[in-house]
């Protein structure tokens, strides 16, 4: 029996994700993370290190992890990165001044060897903001469809708004399918 076959019965036992939610700060990663749990997002402050938080989601417990997004904590988001299921990118669509910013960024994640299995769900968000790119603007943006990073990944895009929750749910439901279809299954 392999390695793999035996990680993905010890997987399939915990029923256990962990998902690193990562951006630049301002993106909306907090605000994500409060709507998916059920807690108030009258009042977000910038995160300065991390939160987490756990739920239940189609009968698996996801650990979701929230991490700064400032320029002086992405060097530490590495410390994150072990044992990472699935990675939530999250894009602010309206700030069309960073979004090379956002694209470099995302591409150093890509490269670490730890995250290489990861899952990846991009979120578009801010679709409710006035003059926001679209999922599929960003996704040409980001360079989804040409650079080697985004090959031999399951990386799924999706418009969505922290806000209002629109488009969070069925971001979510791919991340965890996919995951489970990944992982949690043996062949």
């Amino acid at each position: 029996m392999g390695l793999l076959s035996i990680l993905k019965k010890v997987k399939e036992k915990e029923k256990e994700v962990r998902i690193l939610i990562l951006g630049l700060d301002n993106a909306g990663k907090t605000t994500i993370l409060r709507r998916l749990t059920g807690d108030s997002i009258d009042t977000i402050e910038p995160t300065l290190g991390f939160n987490i938080k756990t739920l239940e989601h189609k009968g698996y417990q996801l650990n979701i992890w929230d991490v700064g997004g400032q320029k002086t904590i992405r060097a530490y988001w590495r410390n994150y990165f072990e044992r990472t299921d699935g990675l939530i990118w999250v894009v602010d669509s309206a700030d069309r001044a960073r979004l090379q910013i956002c694209r470099e960024e995302l591409n150093n994640l890509l490269g670490q060897e730890k995250l290489a299995g990861a899952s990846l769900l991009i979120f578009a968000n801010k679709q409710d903001v006035r003059g926001a790119l679209g999922a599929d603007e960003i996704a040409v943006v980001l360079g989804l469809d040409d650079t080697d990073l985004f090959k031999n990944r399951h990386v799924s895009i999706r418009g969505c708004s922290a806000v209002s929750g629109g488009g969070l749910a069925e971001g979510v439901d791919w991340m965890v399918d996919d995951i489970s279809n990944r992982i949690f299954m043996l062949n």
